[in-house]
């Protein structure tokens, strides 16, 4: 389908991604915050992730009916203002309770923006482009998540600390909300009796459509245990404190950065499912050797190592599944992104688990087990036609 918007409508349309990255600060905000309120333990600090991943599982859905009200940019631009000033609330008070209503704020927005921002961009691109552009998405949020960590790092020794993110953050958000608002934009029409709870569940009577569901919940899941868990790796094996150990997250999202960037070029040349097939695999033997690893070099190198795996499989599955029921975009987006509630479901997990063991090796042990799901996808991921 020939779009018909202007070039130019896709640049605010993908600076969209560079936000939505915002909400991968948690990760590394979950240790800090353990280190700032003492005699915390990783189960309450996990409260942080769970209140920020939650709304995936309240509010996408809902989402994605007021998204067919009142349009996909309008949509966006409600989780900018959300965004805006949730990321004003630790400046403004720092409390454990502030902590946890300024990310569940977050993750407010950052639902909304996730529900939506993926349609939006099939309104300003060809279908036959929407894989790469979304994988070029993906690398734009990627770039936001490794700013992140760097970004705390060099605030810890300013007046408000590693803190000053935050204010930060919402600057940023604000200017995107004022530049997509100029954006003319023309958007596919709809009609409003599309989007409901029952079209968009009845989605899960394919199962290829709960299959990836899944899949997203467990990509999800397992990212926000990454970020959360490697930093604490780093200084239980390596003996690094933890500005210097918050900083190895920034590995892990720049060789997300640059898989997304290498696989937004592949993606336009060779089958999605190929691509997926050997990504998985990667990531797959990534996560063992990290169980195995002692020394900060092999630690460094084989979360590199899943950093390149993982970097296009959300945008791959988030496609494949737009293209296997293409007359519910709208609601396929919806359904997907309640996955991403996996983000609240894992990290706890693995607070439960690293408190029980003692180690953050047995967290590394439970993070493979979940990801061997992403292996039994390989098979329905190569059977959806992409072209």
């Amino acid at each position: 389908m020939q779009k018909s918007n202007s070039k130019l409508a896709v640049l605010p349309v993908m600076f969209g991604f560079f936000i939505m990255g915002f909400v991968d600060i948690v990760g590394i905000a979950t240790n800090y915050v353990k280190a700032d309120f003492a005699g915390m333990d990783d189960k309450v600090a996990s409260l942080i992730s769970l209140s920020c991943f939650l709304w995936f599982l309240i509010l996408s859905i809902p989402t994605g009916m007021l998204m067919n009200r009142i349009g996909r940019k309008k949509t966006v631009l409600l989780s900018f203002a959300v965004t805006a000033v949730a990321m004003l609330i630790p400046i403004l008070k720092y409390d454990f309770v502030c902590i946890l209503v300024a990310f569940a704020m977050l993750g407010v927005g950052n639902t909304i923006l996730q529900v939506a921002l993926n349609p939006l961009v099939s309104s300003v691109v060809s279908s036959d482009k929407l894989t790469g552009t979304l994988t070029l998405g993906q690398f734009t949020k990627a770039v936001s998540s490794f700013l992140g960590p760097i970004l705390a790092a060099m605030f810890a020794g300013s007046a408000f600390g590693w803190k000053a993110v935050f204010p930060t953050y919402s600057i940023i958000t604000f200017l995107a909300m004022v530049w997509l608002a100029l954006s003319p934009i023309q958007e596919q029409m709809v009609e409003r009796s599309e989007i409901s709870f029952g079209r968009t569940f009845s989605l899960l009577k394919d199962k290829y459509i709960v299959l990836f569901f899944v899949g997203i919940l467990v990509l999800v899941g397992v990212d926000v245990g990454m970020g959360i868990t490697f930093p604490k790796l780093l200084q239980e094996r390596c003996s690094l404190p933890l500005e210097k150990a918050g900083l190895g997250n920034s590995v892990y999202f720049l060789a997300r950065t640059v898989g997304a960037f290498l696989g937004g070029l592949i993606l336009m040349k060779y089958p999605a499912g190929k691509f997926f097939t050997a990504s998985s695999l990667v990531a797959l033997a990534a996560l063992v050797g990290l169980i195995f690893s002692k020394n900060l070099v092999t630690v460094l190198v084989f979360v590199a190592l899943f950093g390149l795996g993982y970097a296009n499989l959300f945008s791959i599955i988030f496609s494949i599944s737009m293209l296997k029921v293409p007359q519910k975009t709208n609601e396929v987006s919806a359904l997907l992104i309640v996955g991403v509630c996996g983000g609240a479901i894992i990290p706890p997990v693995l607070g439960v688990v690293t408190d029980s063991f003692g180690t953050q090796g047995a967290a590394l042990v439970a993070l493979t087990l979940a990801w061997l799901f992403m292996v039994v996808l390989i098979p329905f991921i190569n059977k959806v036609k992409t072209s």
